[in-house]
């Protein structure tokens, strides 16, 4: 049987509100939590048993009109209305058939011009691609940086590095899912998924809510075993040349004391690497 990622979406969603905060009256015992499908139907003015089809994924093409009215009685944010059309293919086309996980020459180059700011590439199932030297640094204290999802929810310096790890961790997932919505059947997400799932309860209970959340600007808070406290904004940029790859641009502010925090992590790892280049010509 085919994959029912629209139902499984729209009963996350339903499970996830009460009656009281659609302004509905609760009558009668709840043998599940969240709205009953009668009573999302109603809202939404469609018929009670068509919207059990479209959960049950024997109605797979609604129109755009019942998926706007389902996101209003859903509540869902933007980015979550946006993921529900691109799950019943009313959104235009923008899944990333065409991305690579090449990182362009003048690409690396630009984010070496960086050298104050941490700067990176990941690719939608948040594989970093490539990194310049300070966001290397940042990053020093995770046995791997290879993939940021795997990163938060399964190495040991996760939960320490992010000092709001919950925050951090349903923002990680909500980036998946929205992957997910482009791009449903990438066997790269499908892989990190099943290993997350597998290996991490939170992971796995974050991931059936099927919340869904872009990149935002919210501030990083992060705890550096070398530098201490740093707080980061940060910048997404879309890679025109390389749909799929996004480049990460962190900074402090001026001044600040995550801003020295920064320059200090900078000239330690620089003189770590030229002692490393020492000791590497001395044994020559």
């Amino acid at each position: 049987m085919a994959d029912n990622h629209l139902g499984e979406f729209l009963r996350a969603r339903r499970a996830a509100l009460r009656p009281q905060d659609v302004g509905m009256a609760s009558y009668g015992v709840r043998k599940v939590p969240g709205l009953r499908r009668e009573e999302v139907a109603v809202l939404a003015g469609v018929n009670a048993d068509y919207y059990t089809r479209l959960e049950q994924g024997r109605e797979r093409h609604p129109s755009a009109q019942v998926l706007d009215a389902l996101g209003r009685v859903l509540q869902l944010d933007p980015d979550a209305h946006a993921h529900l059309h691109r799950l019943a293919g009313t959104a235009p086309s923008s899944q990333f058939a065409h991305t690579t996980d090449r990182v362009s020459p003048a690409l690396r180059q630009l984010m070496d011009g960086y050298p104050g700011a941490p700067a990176f590439v990941i690719n939608p199932t948040l594989d970093v691609l490539a990194a310049n030297a300070l966001a290397q640094a940042l990053y020093s204290p995770f046995e791997q940086a290879d993939n940021l999802a795997r990163m938060t929810f399964l190495d040991p310096a996760g939960r320490q590095f992010y000092t709001r790890w919950s925050g951090t961790a349903q923002a990680t997932v909500g980036h998946l899912r929205r992957a997910a919505g482009f791009d449903p059947d990438n066997p790269r997400l499908r892989k990190l998924v099943g290993v997350l799932s597998e290996h991490s309860a939170d992971f796995s209970r974050l991931w059936k809510a099927h919340a869904v959340r872009g990149k935002t600007q919210d501030a990083k808070h992060l705890l550096h075993p070398d530098v201490g406290p740093l707080t980061l904004t940060y910048l997404a940029f879309d890679v025109r040349d390389a749909p799929g790859q996004q480049l990460i641009i962190y900074q402090a502010e001026s001044g600040s004391p995550s801003a020295e925090a920064l320059n200090l992590l900078g000239s330690i790892h620089a003189t770590g690497r030229v002692t490393a280049d020492m000791d590497e010509r001395t044994f020559q």
